[in-house]
């Protein structure tokens, strides 16, 4: 890693400088009493090997996506799940030209789930492969041959680029199902290729893998001995569980790899309210129970049920060798693009509860690493209330009975919401989380959990 040391524990007086940073800064704290949480970091940076890695993505979560959710949700003195992670730092996100090494600014989710899947820059829309069309050595990879389980957790169908990014190699993010291959004729299977990113999901043999997607992974596989049979054939012939709602998802058992697709595309949001217009919305409140959110499973249940099943003791490959799990909320992204501040919010507070679940198992485990962060910045901000912004706002009503003002201002249209360069947070605990700790790249993360697991 560049400039930063091999070894991940900061000696001497370097831990005493962190201890007392973090501490006097009220990064781990949020206390108004200003309790002193020194022995906190000192047992989140106690040991250099985990045996799991649980990796949360909030897609699109930068600072002030993670402030909107919280004044709304918690208060302004309130702290959420992912506030409580006693070590925390930076994360730079840009991405490369197709030159492979003039810095993208502004990147998006298939350069950045590149970044911390494998370790290596890439140029946007790329999944796991760089500039030259290489495919790039990805942690989920190495952790499937030391033995490990892995799982992949998403509100997104389960090939789009964040979840495709650890489980599959493609020149486009757009080769989502074996019928979606234009831009990637090299990777199709009839033609020796890998395939798409549902065929290479169950080819990688990911142990645990929930989310949407259902209509790509019901396309028909183009190549070996699975031609003309749907990719979820595929998976049943070769061992999955496969379940497509909430009472499968409770039935699922330990021992056997499970496929859940739990929608056609994307889930729901959890939370619905206008989007935002010019003029501001006026003053209202979120609906905070989307009905048709009502027949899928949550991501705090998603992720406790993936836990549940990665971390079971049974015989066979990962009985005694832990795992590796990445979780995602993916319509934090998707409604700031659309200028959908109620549904943005809900889906952070969804991802929250997630975080509570791994922060939750992880604290009975006592041996796993856990990173929350998100994958690039986005637009959205809080202006002053009555403020005539260029962009397009909403006026929302928080739990305190406050009125707060959200604007979106990279796009001409409503829903045209691009995203933006700045650096994100980044936080973790666990083995290996002191690396986290000041600036960091997106590619650090790799390093991070390659050697908290050594791979």
């Amino acid at each position: 890693m560049r400039g930063r040391s091999q070894n991940w524990l900061f000696r001497g007086a370097a831990v005493a400088t962190i201890l007392v940073a973090v501490t006097a800064t009220g990064v781990a704290s949020g206390r108004e009493n200003g309790q002193d949480r020194s022995r906190d970091v000192q047992r989140a940076i106690d040991g250099g090997q985990a045996r799991n890695v649980i990796l949360l993505i909030g897609d699109g979560m930068g600072d002030s996506e993670i402030t909107l959710a919280r004044n709304y949700a918690y208060g302004a003195a309130g702290r959420m799940a992912l506030d409580t992670l006693p070590l925390t730092g930076a994360m730079t996100t840009y991405s490369v030209l197709p030159d492979g090494r003039t810095p993208d600014y502004t990147p998006e989710s298939a350069s950045t789930a590149t970044a911390w899947s494998t370790g290596s820059k890439t140029v946007d829309g790329r999944i796991s492969t760089n500039a030259a069309d290489q495919d790039l050595p990805a942690v989920l990879d190495q952790a499937e041959r030391a033995g490990m389980r892995t799982g992949v957790v998403t509100t997104s169908e389960l090939t789009d680029a964040t979840p495709a990014g650890p489980m599959s190699h493609v020149a486009s993010r757009s080769c989502q199902g074996p019928a979606d291959m234009a831009a990637c004729p090299q990777d199709v299977k009839n033609a020796g290729g890998p395939g798409s990113i549902a065929e290479q999901s169950i080819d990688h043999k990911v142990d645990v893998l929930f989310g949407g997607g259902r209509a790509r992974y019901e396309q028909a596989v183009t190549g070996g001995r699975y031609t003309g049979r749907s990719v979820v054939q595929q998976a049943q012939a070769e061992g999955y569980q496969y379940v497509t709602d909430l009472p499968g998802l409770e039935r699922v058992q330990s021992g056997k790899p499970v496929l859940g697709l739990f929608s056609s595309g994307n889930l729901a949001t959890r939370w619905e309210g206008p989007t935002a217009a010019r003029p501001a919305v006026p003053a209202q409140r979120c609906n905070e129970a989307n009905p048709g959110a009502a027949d899928e499973p949550g991501l705090d249940r998603m992720t406790n049920r993936a836990l549940e099943l990665l971390s079971a003791r049974q015989q066979g490959r990962g009985s005694d060798k832990g795992f590796f799990l990445q979780v995602e909320s993916a319509s934090i992204d998707k409604q700031e693009h659309a200028s959908e501040p109620c549904e943005q919010i809900g889906e952070t507070v969804n991802f929250d509860n997630a975080v509570k679940a791994a922060l939750d198992f992880a604290a009975r485990d006592r041996n796993t690493l856990v990173i929350v962060t998100g994958d690039h910045a986005h637009p959205s901000q809080i202006v002053e209330v009555g403020s005539q912004p260029a962009g397009f706002s909403s006026i929302l009503t928080t739990r305190e009975g406050a009125q707060m003002q959200v604007t979106y201002g990279t796009g001409s249209t409503a829903t045209g919401r691009g995203h933006t360069g700045a650096q994100i947070r980044v936080a973790a605990q666990g083995p290996q989380a002191a690396n986290v700790v000041g600036v960091i790249d997106q590619t650090e993360i790799a390093t991070i959990m390659r050697r908290a697991l050594r791979l």
